[in-house]
C-alpha cells in the first residue's frame, strides 16, 4: 500500500514507505509538475469540464467521469461523506453498464473496508492490487471483479467533502503519475463543488422562501383552519422532497395526533395515527423542541404503526410567540437521503414562517367574527329603531282609526279610507325593512358582494361610517334577475354621487334608498331630510333608465 498525503497536509506523514507495487510516495513539489507534459492536455480539458457545471449534481458526475478518462480507469465513484454519520449518503458512477448496476442491491454505506479507510483517514490511496489487501471489504455484492486502486479525499475549503474512487486501471496499475493527475483534479473538484454548492443552497434557500410567502399569502386569505393545515402541510412535503408531509397537533389525552396529511398516495390511514403519552419523542414535541430521525422504521423512539414505510424524518414545531399549535413531520421514503444540515435549517426557518402566518390568520378570523357580530347589533338597533318604531306608529294609527270610525258619521268613512289606505302602505315600507336586514345579515361584511342587492348594501353601509347612521333602504321588484351590468354600474355611480351630496348638506339625520325595477325600466330614489340653499328642507335625487 502506498499513501500519498496532499501537499501541506498537516496529517502527512514525514516517511513514505514503498508500496506493494515497489513505488514510492513522490516527494513534495508541484502537483502539475509531476505530471508527464503529454497529459497535461487532458488535465486541462477535465479541469475544464469539471468547472463547466453550476448544478451541484452534474457537477459530482463530471467529476468522476473526467477523472475516469483522465487516468484510464475502466471504473470510477465519487463518494459524498456525511461526516456527523461517517458514511457515504451518495454515490456517483462511471463506467459500469446497466446491467452490471442492476446487479448491484445496495450501494456501499463506508463504514468499512477501503472506503471507509479513507473516510476515517483521509490522505490518498493507491493499491497495486486490491485482492491483496487486508481491507478489501465493503464493496457490495454484484460488484465487477477490481484489482488496481486509487482514492484521493476531495476537500472544500478545510472540509472533506467525500472521496474518488478510480480502480482497474487499463494496462497496469495506478502509476505516480496517475496520482498526481488525480491530486490536481481534486484540488480543482473542491472550488467546483463548492461554486455549485453555494449555488444549490442560494436556489433551495430561494425555493423554501418562495414556498414560505405563498403559504402566509393563502393562510392570509381566510381559509378555513383544516384547509390551512393542509396547505402547511403539502407544501413543506414538495419544498423537502419527502415522501409525506404530516400535521400533529396536542391532544386533550396529553398525547399528539395527526390531523392533516399529504402524500403522494392516499392519506387515509394517516390521519387520525396517535402518538401515545409516554412516548419518547412526545417529551420534544410537545416542549417545542425539533427531533432528527435518521431513520423512522428502527428508531426506539418512534411508536405508531406507520413508522415502518418511512426513513430519515425531521419533526419541527410549529410554534409562534411561545403558542405551540403542533408539529410539522416530514418523513422521507425508507433507504432515502438523509437531510443535510442545510435542510434542517430552511424546514425549520419554513415551520416558523408557517406558524406564524397560522396564528395571524387564526387571529384575522377572530377579527372577521367580530366584525360580523358588530354588524349584527348594527342591523339589530336599525331593525329597533326604524321597524319596531314603525309599527308602533301603524298600531297607534290603526287603533285611532278604529275609534274614530266607531263613532264618527257615515261621510267620514273617506277619512277612515285613506288613514287605512296610509297604514298599509307603513306595513308594507316595515316588510321591506325586515327583508333588507335579513340580507345584510347573510351578507358577511368582508366577503365581496356578487349581487346587486349586496353591492347596494355595501354602498349605503359605506356611506353610514361618514353620515354617523344607516341610511334606510327599500327594494321592489326582482332587482337581481332584471337588471343587467351596464345599468347596475351606473345606478351605483349615481347612488355614490347621491350619498355624498347628502353628506355635504347640513342637518341631514335620515337617507332613503328606494331601489324599483320592473321589465321595462328601472328607477333609484334617494330622499334626505337636510338642509338645501334655499333654504328649504329636503332633497330627492331620482334616476331612472329603460331595460
Amino acid at each position: 500500500m502506498t499513501r500519498n498525503p496532499a501537499d501541506g497536509d498537516p496529517d502527512a506523514a514525514p516517511d513514505r514507505e514503498p508500496g506493494p507495487g515497489g513505488g514510492a510516495a513522490p516527494e513534495p513539489g508541484g502537483l502539475v509538475a509531476d505530471a508527464a507534459p503529454s497529459s497535461l492536455p487532458v488535465l486541462l480539458d477535465a479541469v475544464l469540464s469539471v468547472g463547466s457545471e453550476l448544478e451541484l449534481q452534474a457537477t459530482l458526475q463530471h467529476v468522476v467521469d473526467s477523472a475516469a478518462d483522465l487516468c484510464g480507469a475502466r471504473y470510477g465513484a465519487l463518494g459524498v461523506v456525511d461526516p456527523e454519520r461517517g458514511r457515504l449518503t451518495q454515490l456517483f458512477t462511471s463506467g459500469m453498464t446497466e446491467a452490471e448496476r442492476a446487479a448491484i442491491p445496495r450501494l456501499p454505506d463506508g463504514r468499512g473496508g477501503v472506503l471507509g479507510a479513507l473516510i476515517t483517514d483521509p490522505r490518498p490511496l493507491r493499491l497495486d492490487d486490491l485482492t491483496r489487501d487486508p481491507r478489501s471489504a465493503g464493496f457490495p455484492p454484484g460488484h465487477p471483479p477490481m484489482h488496481s486502486f486509487l482514492g484521493v479525499p476531495i476537500r472544500v475549503h478545510t472540509e472533506v467533502f467525500g472521496n474518488l474512487y478510480l480502480t482497474e486501471k487499463r494496462g497496469g496499475p495506478f502509476t505516480d503519475e496517475d496520482l498526481a493527475l488525480m491530486r490536481v483534479l481534486a484540488s480543482q473538484a473542491g472550488i467546483a463543488i463548492g461554486n455549485a454548492r453555494l449555488y444549490e443552497t442560494a436556489r433551495r434557500r430561494e425555493r423554501w422562501i418562495e414556498g414560505a410567502a405563498a403559504v402566509t399569502t393563502t393562510l392570509l386569505a381566510g381559509r378555513p383552519a383544516a384547509d390551512a393545515l393542509m396547505c402547511v402541510a403539502e407544501r413543506a412535503r414538495l419544498l423537502a422532497d419527502a415522501a409525506a408531509g404530516v400535521v400533529l397537533q396536542p391532544t386533550p389525552a396529553g398525547g399528539m395526533e395527526i390531523v392533516a396529511a399529504s402524500t403522494h398516495g392516499d392519506p387515509g390511514d394517516l390521519i387520525g395515527t396517535t402518538i401515545a403519552p409516554g412516548s419518547p419523542v412526545l417529551v420534544q414535541l410537545l416542549g417545542g423542541e425539533p427531533v432528527f430521525i435518521e431513520d423512522s422504521a428502527t428508531d426506539p423512539r418512534m411508536t405508531t404503526h406507520v413508522r415502518k414505510r418511512f426513513g430519515p424524518s425531521m419533526m419541527l414545531p410549529l410554534q409562534s410567540g411561545g403558542q405551540l399549535i403542533g408539529t410539522l413531520a416530514l418523513p422521507r421514503a425508507r433507504g432515502g437521503r438523509p437531510y443535510d444540515a442545510v435542510d434542517r435549517l430552511l424546514a425549520s426557518q419554513f415551520a416558523s414562517q408557517a406558524a406564524l402566518a397560522l396564528v395571524l390568520a387564526d387571529a384575522q378570523h377572530d377579527r372577521e367574527q367580530l366584525a360580523v357580530y358588530e354588524d349584527r347589533d348594527r342591523i339589530a338597533r336599525d331593525l329597533h329603531d326604524l321597524v319596531v318604531q314603525r309599527l308602533f306608529a301603524t298600531e297607534m294609527m290603526l287603533e285611532s282609526t278604529r275609534r274614530r270610525s266607531s263613532n264618527a258619521p257615515t261621510g267620514d268613512a273617506e277619512n277612515v279610507g285613506d288613514e287605512l289606505s296610509r297604514a298599509v302602505d307603513e306595513l308594507d315600507s316595515t316588510i321591506q325593512e325586515v327583508r333588507t336586514a335579513i340580507f345584510a345579515l347573510q351578507q358577511p361584511p368582508t366577503d365581496a358582494p356578487t349581487t346587486f342587492r349586496g353591492r347596494v348594501l355595501r354602498e349605503t353601509g359605506g356611506a353610514a361610517v361618514l353620515l354617523g347612521f344607516q341610511p334606510s333602504v327599500h327594494f321592489a321588484g326582482a332587482v337581481d334577475a332584471l337588471l343587467p351590468d351596464r345599468v347596475t354600474d351606473a345606478l351605483l355611480s349615481t347612488l355614490r354621487g347621491a350619498l355624498a351630496a347628502a353628506h355635504r348638506r347640513s342637518g341631514v339625520t335620515s337617507i332613503e334608498v328606494e331601489v324599483d325595477a320592473t321589465p321595462s325600466r328601472v328607477r333609484l330614489t334617494v330622499s334626505d331630510d337636510g338642509h338645501t340653499e334655499t333654504g328649504t328642507r329636503g332633497t330627492t335625487v331620482t334616476w331612472e333608465s329603460r331595460l
